[in-house]
Formats: structure tokens, sequence, C-alpha cells
């Protein structure tokens, strides 16, 4: 029989939880009830992150054990309250009214319809086509270690403080690391994923660690992918204390550059993340707040220059199907 529904309050809402002992997690035995502990307890981390942006749900229904759900379409049965933004997706000619986190009750709410993973887009409901968020995945290749990783993080940062850009890094709750700068949204997808490319162009001269290659069969599996294309449209990551939909439970959590070295991604997990939050706050609490924002204005002027060398773009991406 399932486990009585519990009300959870979360500020001047109550959201009402089914199923709250179904196991999510089986490694562990963590429940659905403790994914909606763990978000409450990094509740302003989240909703910050989450803050007006179109979000894609990444739904686990019946748990690790059942199939994963990639889901655009805010699910049936949403309260008035929770707010929603209407998407265009121009190749499909469909529109999506994804999830718009305003408070912390929506992101509760969503867990209760099985989310356990949040993926955000760069840009927010006001400036949908604009983004203000410059993304940098750096995804390792199947035959690279974390130390690589790690050695690229740090050339991100020489660079960035050669721009005098405000990197904002986090783990990525998998295997990589991702690194966020505040920018205006003066630019459109294509521009920011110009500036990002020309980024990524630099860090390569720099580093034998680091792979542009668009196609994937064209990269060295021992290196990172300075993976671009997250800047693309409609192109989502984790958020920052998003849950990710692995065995152990991890969580892509924000680090400070000089933890870059130490932070293991295998001990940021949700067991652990909530009493790091609780002593250290939000460290992109900056970044939430539109601090230091970065003109693209010295990317694109690379950009321009790489072009005038030769150099070739990557193909234009294209939107994704509407689920």
């Amino acid at each position: 029989m399932p486990s009585p529904a519990v009300e959870i309050e979360v500020e001047d809402r109550v959201v009402r939880v089914s199923n709250p002992d179904r196991v999510y997690f089986p490694e562990s035995g963590a429940t659905k009830l403790d994914v909606v502990e763990y978000y409450l307890a990094v509740a302003e981390g989240i909703t910050g992150a989450l803050w007006e942006r179109p979000c894609m749900l990444h739904r686990f229904p019946k748990g690790l054990a059942g199939d994963k759900v990639h889901q655009k379409r805010i699910p049936a049965g949403a309260p008035e309250w929770v707010e929603t933004v209407r998407l265009h997706f121009p190749r499909w000619n469909r529109t999506a009214d994804e999830l718009c986190v305003t408070e912390p009750a929506a992101v509760i709410w969503a867990v209760q319809m099985s989310t356990v993973e949040f993926h955000p887009w760069n840009s927010r409901r006001g400036e949908v086509e604009q983004p203000d968020e410059w993304r940098i995945d750096l995804d390792p290749g199947e035959a690279c270690d974390y130390a690589t990783v790690r050695r690229v993080a740090h050339v991100v940062q020489e660079v960035l403080d050669e721009l005098g850009a405000v990197g904002y890094p986090k783990t990525s709750g998998s295997k990589g690391l991702h690194v966020y700068v505040r920018i205006p949204p003066t630019h459109g997808f294509p521009d920011v994923r110009r500036a990002a490319h020309a980024f990524a162009r630099e860090v390569e001269r720099r580093t034998d660690d680091v792979t542009t290659a668009w196609w994937r069969k064209d990269r060295d599996p021992a290196k990172v992918f300075v993976d671009y294309n997250q800047n693309t449209r409609d192109h989502t990551i984790a958020a920052a204390y998003s849950l990710r939909g692995l065995p152990d439970a991890r969580v892509s959590t924000p680090i400070r550059w000089d933890e870059i070295d130490d932070a293991d991604p295998r001990d940021l997990t949700m067991f652990t993340v909530p009493a790091r939050f609780a002593e250290l706050g939000d460290l992109h609490a900056d970044l939430h707040a539109d601090r230091h924002p970065f003109d693209l204005a010295p990317l694109l002027e690379w950009a321009d220059r790489d072009a005038a060398e030769g150099a070739e773009p990557p193909p234009a991406d294209s939107d994704e199907p509407v689920a």
C-alpha cells in the first residue's frame, strides 16, 4: 500500500506530497520525502539558481529504478500559484509552458511531481531570447580523469581573470565542472555561443588538455571538451544545488576557486551538501544577485579575429524537440 500523503509548509504555501516513502535512490534508500527535505535545506540556493528561468524537469516517477522523463511542459495539475513561461520552438512550430520558479514552494511542488533534476535556461522570462548567463562546461572525455578537469579549470580561471570576468564554479554533479559568468542580456544566443566558442579556443591554445572539436569522433577521449554549445538556445545543464539522477545522489555544488584541487564531486551529495550550505551559505549568491556583469565585447572581438584568420565556425545548432 502507498504511504499516506504528507503536507509540507513552505513559507505561506502548503504542498501535498504523495507517496513520501517511495524510494528514489535505491543505493542509499533515500525516499521522495528525503528529496523534499534536501531541497528545503538548500531552498535559498536552488531558488536563486532557477529564479524566473524556463526550466526543464528531469522526472523519475518510479525513482531511479524506473524510467527517466525529460519534460519541458509543466506537468498537469499545477496549482494556480506555480508560474510558467510560454516558449516557442520554431523548428517544430510548437509552444511549451515551462516551469518558472519564483518561490521555494514551486521547487517542492516539482519534487512532488517526481522531479529530481532541475535544468534551467541561461536566460530569464523577461528576455527569453537574450541570455544573461554565459556557461562554461568542462566536459571530460571517456578516458579523461578528474585531475585533468581540475588543471583545465585553473586555465579557465586564468583567462577569466585576464578578461576581468568573475566566474562562479560548481561541480556538474557528474564528472565535470561548470563555471558561470553573469552577462548583461544584450546579445542573442548566437552571439553568446560565438563568444563562448572564442573563449574555448583560447583555453585550448593554452593547454594540451582541451579540445574544441565539434564532432565527438574527432575528440581525444583523454581531453576535456569545453562545451560552448551549452550556450545554444534551449540547451540546459543542471542548476546549482540540483540533485543528479546518479545512484549516490550527487549534487551540482557551488565551490570556491580555492577548492578546485580538493573538492571531490563524489563527496558532494544530498547527504552532505545541506550541512555545507548551512555553514557556507550560497556561494553563488552574488551571481544570482546579478553582481559583476561582464561585457562580451572582448570575446566577440576574439571571435572576429579567429574568423579573419580562417578559423571554421562550428555548425549551426537547432532547437530540440518539444517533449
